[in-house]
């Protein structure tokens, strides 16, 4: 059975018809998709088992100014020729690194709660379920954004709530019991779309990394790169790409607008304006879904099958949980022990920093992600805070 989602029944398998867009969404105009819940509950259980994509990007631009001579005529056929001046970003390095490599186990499938603003099968955001359901109110919504903006860059699960805590969540948080957060099953939100009349209705399943704090790996990263005295303009960020599952309807309307070059044209021409008017605001225009993900882990904090024997052996285990060790201080055994799996981001980034500084100095530029790194080091002080650092 799939973490987070339910075991479906026996059911012939179905080979659904889509397509990867430039971005790298997958995308389905496929009609059994759209009529058969259990269908399309087996088509997001079989496509989630495929991770995103996910690089950390670094790129370092300066400006050069520079003089050229313009030549200009007059009406009287006269020449004159003049200097002029103009600036061109360099681009000095360019580079990224691939991530989700280190992803580990299977996707925990879970479900935005019934008191967060989503999308339920409108086009606005919602709050509650069902015929609960009413428009969520924009101080609502900026707060959910506010706290999936920080949830991203801090790397929790996406599961988790803005009141989150660590002292009294963090053991249960990190196993499946907790993540669906809806009173509606997955199965049952598939139910919902298909039973919709909407003429231009689509259903998005996010897939979502978490487990290292993204914002220190940006952080050390950039400081990294300053220590090689780089005095261009730095820009390190992740990116994911292939983190999106769309089903969307199968006619003719809905399959010209999920192709880039129909779409442009229709927005040139001030035809797409009048489309968006009717999806927006018709009664059988449009709908969106997006009450589901898969959650894939670089690391997570999971029950240790063996006590710890010793309180080195539990401090190691329980590095990543700070709090739960001042709470049994000086313990020799926890209640439920806790192990880190997957690679911490503090052991990535010792691998990695020596491979980053010479990339830099060397100026690569490389649309490949690198894969490995050369295995020679070089410490700076902000990497001491990342998890795992200094147990290498």
């Amino acid at each position: 059975m799939p973490r987070g989602g339910e075991d479906p029944p026996a059911f012939a398998p179905y080979e659904a018809s889509c397509f990867t867009s430039s971005d790298g969404s997958l995308i389905s105009h496929d009609p059994h998709l759209n009529e058969d819940g259990e269908a399309l509950y087996r088509f997001l259980l079989s496509q989630a088992s495929i991770p995103p994509t996910l690089v950390l990007h670094c790129k370092g631009s300066h400006d050069e100014t520079h003089t050229r001579f313009v030549t200009h005529h007059d009406n009287g056929n006269n020449r004159r020729t003049e200097t002029e001046q103009y600036t061109e970003k360099v681009v000095d390095f360019d580079f990224k690194i691939d991530v989700g490599q280190h992803i580990i186990g299977d996707p925990t499938h879970w479900s935005v709660a019934d008191s967060a603003p989503g999308y339920r099968g409108r086009m606005f955001h919602e709050v509650g379920v069902g015929d609960d359901r009413h428009k969520a109110t924009r101080a609502e919504r900026k707060a959910a954004k506010s706290w999936d903006d920080e949830r991203s860059r801090k790397g929790f699960p996406p599961w988790i709530s803005s009141n989150y805590t660590w002292r009294q969540e963090q053991p249960s948080v990190m196993h499946s019991d907790s993540v669906l957060q809806s009173s509606w099953t997955l199965r049952r939100w598939a139910d919902d779309y298909c039973s919709s009349s909407k003429y231009l209705k689509e259903f998005d399943y996010e897939k979502v990394v978490y487990g290292w704090n993204f914002d220190a790996i940006v952080a050390a990263t950039r400081s990294l790169i300053k220590s090689t005295y780089y005095s261009g303009d730095i820009y390190v960020g992740f990116e994911t790409s292939r983190s999106l599952i769309s089903v969307r309807s199968e006619n003719r309307l809905s399959r010209m607008l999920s192709n880039g070059w129909i779409k442009f044209f229709l927005i040139i021409t001030f035809i797409y304006p009048f489309l968006w008017l009717f999806k927006r605001f018709h009664s059988r225009g449009g709908g969106t879904w997006k009450v589901c993900g898969g959650a894939y882990a670089l690391k997570r904090i999971v029950q240790a099958t063996e006590q710890p024997m010793d309180m080195k052996h539990a401090e190691s285990r329980l590095r990543g949980a700070p709090d739960l060790l001042e709470q049994y201080p000086g313990s020799w055994h926890t209640p439920a022990a806790l192990r880190v799996e997957g690679l911490r981001e503090g052991v990535w980034f010792k691998q990695w920093e020596g491979t980053i500084r010479r990339a830099v100095h060397n100026r690569l530029r490389d649309m490949e992600a690198l894969v490995r790194p050369d295995n020679h080091s070089s410490s700076i002080p902000q990497a001491a805070l990342l998890d795992g650092y200094s147990l290498l």
